[in-house]
C-alpha cells in the first residue's frame, strides 16, 4: 500500500473515533504537519473530512453517502442464507425469514425442516400478523404510536382457539415482545405448531427481518421451542452482523429458556 494511501486511510480511522486538529493528526502519523495538511486539503476537497471554525478535522458528508450505498446494497436474503442453513442444519426444524412489506409480514425466505412434515407457509405469500411470531416482531418494531392504527385495521381471524381475537389483545402483545426482545406463537397459527422469532437489524439499528423456528408439537412441545431462543438469536445476531449492526452494549431481554419470568 502507498505510503500516501496508508497516512490517509489512518486519518480517517482517527478521525471516527473523534474530531481532532492539525497538530494530533501530524502526532500520530509521525510526519511535518505540511504533509498532513495537503493530504487533509485533497480529501476535503472531495468531501471525506470537513473542518469547523476552530480548525478541528471530522469526516465529511462523502463518507457516509458511501457508507449508506454500501448498506442499500446488502440483502438480507443473500446474506442471511448460509446462517439460515446453519441454523436449519443445527436444529433440523422448519427456519422463515420474513419482512414487512406494505402493511403485511411476507416470507421471503424458508428452509423446511428436515426431521419432520413441511409446514404450509411459503415464500412470498404473507404471515398474519397478528397470530404469528414473525408478524409480532415486526410489528413490535413500528413506533409505539402506530401500533394502535395497525392494530386496528387487522382482520382478527381465529385460526385456533388460542388466536388473538381483539385490538386490544394485540396490543398487550406487542408490549411483551418490545420487554423481552423477541416473539411467540403458542399454537396459535396452526393448532399443533410452536414458533419463536427475533428481530433482525440493519447497520442503522433499524429492524429489517424477523427470523423464526417452527416445530409441531409432537417433536418438541412449547418450552423446548422457546429452549432454541439462543441459537435463534444468535443467527439473527450474525445475519444483522452481515448488515453492519453491531450489539447495543445495555443489557437485553433476558430469555425465558433460561427460566426467567
Amino acid at each position: 500500500m502507498s505510503q500516501s494511501l496508508q497516512r490517509a486511510l489512518t486519518i480517517l480511522v482517527e478521525l471516527g473515533e473523534d474530531p481532532k486538529t492539525l497538530d494530533q493528526l501530524a502526532a500520530r502519523l509521525e510526519v511535518h504537519k505540511s504533509t498532513v495538511l495537503r493530504l487533509l486539503q485533497t480529501m476535503e476537497a472531495d468531501r471525506f473530512v470537513t473542518h469547523d471554525t476552530g480548525h478541528r478535522y471530522t469526516l465529511g458528508s462523502r463518507l457516509f453517502e458511501l457508507a449508506n450505498h454500501a448498506l442499500e446494497r446488502r440483502d438480507v436474503r443473500t446474506l442471511g442464507r448460509p446462517h439460515l442453513e446453519a441454523l436449519n442444519a443445527a436444529t433440523g426444524q422448519t427456519v422463515h425469514l420474513a419482512t414487512y412489506e406494505s402493511g403485511e409480514a411476507i416470507y421471503i425466505d424458508k428452509l423446511d425442516a428436515t426431521r419432520s412434515v413441511r409446514m404450509y407457509s411459503r415464500v412470498g405469500r404473507p404471515a398474519p400478523l397478528h397470530c404469528t411470531a414473525v408478524g409480532k416482531v415486526l410489528v413490535a418494531a413500528h413506533p409505539r404510536a402506530q401500533w394502535r392504527t395497525i392494530a386496528e385495521r387487522l382482520d382478527y381471524h381465529p385460526f385456533t382457539e388460542r388466536t388473538v381475537r381483539t385490538p386490544e389483545q394485540y396490543l398487550a402483545e406487542l408490549d411483551r415482545v418490545a420487554a423481552q426482545g423477541f416473539a411467540e406463537d403458542h399454537e396459535e397459527h396452526e393448532s399443533f405448531v410452536n414458533c419463536v422469532a427475533v428481530p433482525v437489524h440493519d447497520g442503522t439499528g433499524a429492524v429489517v427481518a424477523a427470523l423464526s423456528v417452527s416445530v409441531p408439537d409432537v417433536l418438541l412441545d412449547h418450552e423446548q421451542v422457546l429452549g432454541l431462543l439462543p441459537q435463534v438469536r444468535a443467527t439473527a445476531e450474525a445475519i444483522s452482523a452481515e448488515l453492519g449492526w453491531s450489539p447495543r452494549t445495555e443489557p437485553r431481554p433476558a430469555d425465558r429458556s433460561k427460566g426467567t419470568p
